[in-house]
């Protein structure tokens, strides 16, 4: 039988080798599967996320869950590795409800439609979220040095070649 998540688009890892040979053996994210153990994770890391920033680096597994970790970690490094359905950077309040969630992740370059797993994770766990995405990342990659690109202000131009770039998104396997 087909799950949902197994109809959600997965995200390959498509950052610098040399950054996922580094963190492959780091121990991973918190996996975050109630309110309570936000709390529990918050007030273990300390002021390394609870603080004033409040931001953390998160990633949606496979199988739809949230897993987070301190904000300077690689996203590579929070999901082991392994594929997932959506990356980003997230920012809770010290009473764990989430005040803005992103999708930018360099390293998984997640499309714009990922917003349906990491709502979906959110509310697994009981979180109260915003609408949408605070911040919408368009990742391409560009057709002619194959780049990764942010796009800025809807510039679809590569920053390295100056290529024009796809206005849909194209980190497809068969791309990277």
């Amino acid at each position: 039988m087909v799950g949902v998540n197994d109809m959600l688009r997965q995200f390959e890892y498509v950052g610098p080798a040399e950054i996922r040979d580094r963190v492959i053996d780091s121990p991973g994210g918190a996996l975050i599967v109630s309110h309570e153990a936000l709390l529990t994770w918050l007030r273990d890391v300390g002021t390394d996320v609870s603080g004033e920033s409040g931001w953390a680096t998160y990633v949606v597994d496979l199988n739809g869950q949230l897993i987070v970790t301190p904000r300077r970690s690689e996203h590579v490094a929070c999901a082991r590795g392994a594929a997932v359905l959506a990356a980003g950077e997230v920012r809770f309040s010290s009473r764990g409800d989430v005040l803005e969630v992103t999708n930018n992740s360099t390293g998984y370059c997640p499309s714009e439609d990922c917003w349906e797993s990491v709502r979906s994770s959110l509310d697994r766990a009981g979180l109260k979220y915003p609408s949408e995405f605070t911040f919408l990342a368009r990742f391409r990659l560009c057709p002619g040095c194959g780049e990764r690109n942010l796009v800025k202000d809807d510039w679809y131009q590569c920053a390295l070649c100056e290529a024009e770039l796809p206005l849909a998104w194209n980190f497809h396997r068969t791309n990277v």
